[in-house]
């Protein structure tokens, strides 16, 4: 069967680096689409089904955190890795507040983000396949093994059950697994039946709930000050 051409839009308005991440990024079944500003770039998703994003966060007609809120918005499943010369705690973490899914800071080495790059492909194309090539939500982590289509959620193979707030707690730490969820972005997705105000407790007692329903305390991780995270056990 023929792979699919995957398709990465490069957004960075230093013409060397841009030139120099087309080449570095560039191989069979891959192409590389580039760009220099916001305009171009949302000119180019008009017409181009991109498999991922390399977004600069300062640009000539805008703030690339403010295009990353949009993209988040409109498809929070496609990666966005963030390329930054600023290297603050609040950069980090507003881009991850954002719904950034990897932040590289600059100068940065090519192999490095090759390496990234090539993660959020192959994490992006598991999600979307299952057997019958439609678009599933199937997560197969280790011992666990998430149908979010089905509500089926399985630890060592035994079935799991879970409330409708743990499952689409569940479903976006494993959609941006390896990054960091704030608990702003979590409250505002989990709770949105326009509630003024939700208790921050709320969403830590589901934490709580989730993580002795699952056994995942190796899994899911406080960040503290921050949010939290689908992890790897071994990180």
């Amino acid at each position: 069967m023929e792979k699919k051409m995957e398709q990465i839009l490069i957004v960075e308005d230093d013409l060397r680096l841009n030139q120099g991440l087309c080449k570095a990024l560039k191989s069979e079944n891959r192409k590389i689409i580039s760009c220099m500003d916001l305009k171009s770039a949302r000119e180019q998703l008009e017409i181009d089904d991109v498999s991922l994003i390399l977004l600069d966060i300062n640009l000539p007609d805008g703030n690339g955190l403010d295009f990353l809120k949009e993209l988040k918005e409109d498809d929070s499943i496609r990666p966005v890795i963030l390329l930054t010369a600023n290297d603050t705690d609040m950069d980090i973490v507003e881009g991850l507040e954002q719904g950034a899914d990897d932040y590289i800071t600059k100068p940065f080495s090519l192999a490095v983000l090759r390496a990234r790059v090539n993660t959020q492909l192959r994490k992006n194309a598991a999600n979307l396949k299952n057997e019958n090539g439609k678009n599933e939500r199937i997560f197969k982590i280790d011992h666990f093994e998430f149908n979010f289509d089905k509500m089926v959620f399985l630890a060592s193979g035994e079935n799991v059950e879970l409330s409708k707030t743990e499952q689409k707690l569940l479903k976006i730490l494993v959609e941006h697994r390896g990054g960091t969820v704030s608990r702003n972005m979590l409250i505002d997705y989990i709770w949105t039946d326009g509630a003024k105000y939700v208790d921050e407790n709320a969403l830590s007692v589901s934490i709580k709930r989730l993580r002795d329903k699952l056994g995942a305390q190796d899994y899911i991780k406080t960040v503290y000050g921050i949010g939290y995270s689908w992890v790897n056990k071994d990180e």
